[in-house]
């Protein structure tokens, strides 16, 4: 019997989920939890052969929660499914050394075979998002310009970005504008756009 531990903030897709696995035989939910800042201590505690995590989860994503999983209960393999077809979330969970990603909306036969072939220590990855990661890449952004992006992308001024991240307006600025030209944006609303569209932020 394998062993799923289901993390998904959304009440009816994680009922669903856990309903879907439980018709197969060779499945059991030990646990279905909505936040992800529950996983490990969880998983410690009920030792899951796979766990079924969504990406954004309150408390804690579900690429964190996997990178903890792997000290904590480095016998359980994850498969992570997403909503959000982002290119840089699959270039993370791969170097985060995760077994399984795959669309939410993949039928759900897929989705059992998923978790016995991540469970068996094959990695399933949705052969569309492969193709999106390897034709987006990794983020040209440096850090700092992704902090700054991200802070722009909560409506504060140039400013208040500089406040909060202690930089000067003037650098705030000038990570802005390297930002903007790096992406081929035409202005800052673009490049916070285009750098979440990518998952870059």
């Amino acid at each position: 019997m394998i062993r799923v531990l289901i993390a998904e903030d959304q009440h009816l897709i994680r009922g669903a989920l856990v309903a879907l696995i439980g018709l197969e035989d060779d499945l059991e939910v030990v646990a279905d939890l909505e936040r992800g800042d529950e996983i490990v201590g969880t998983a410690v505690r009920v030792r899951p052969d796979v766990a079924v995590l969504d990406i954004d989860l309150p408390g804690l994503d579900g690429l964190s929660a996997a990178d903890q999983l792997r000290t904590a209960s480095p016998d359980c393999r994850v498969l992570i499914l997403t909503g959000l077809g982002r290119p840089a979330h699959l270039l993370r969970a791969l170097q985060l050394q995760i077994r399984g990603f795959l669309p939410k909306d993949a039928p759900a036969a897929e989705l059992a075979a998923a978790i016995r072939r991540v469970a068996a220590g094959e990695r399933v990855l949705d052969p569309d998002l492969v193709a999106a990661a390897l034709e987006t890449g990794e983020s040209p952004l440096t850090e700092r310009e992704a902090d700054v992006l991200r802070t722009a992308a909560t409506g504060v001024s140039t400013a208040e970005i500089g406040t909060t991240l202690f930089l000067s307006p003037a650098t705030v600025r000038n990570y802005l504008s390297n930002a903007v030209a790096k992406l081929g944006a035409r202005n800052r609303l673009d490049a916070i756009r285009i750098a979440q569209d990518n998952g870059w932020l």
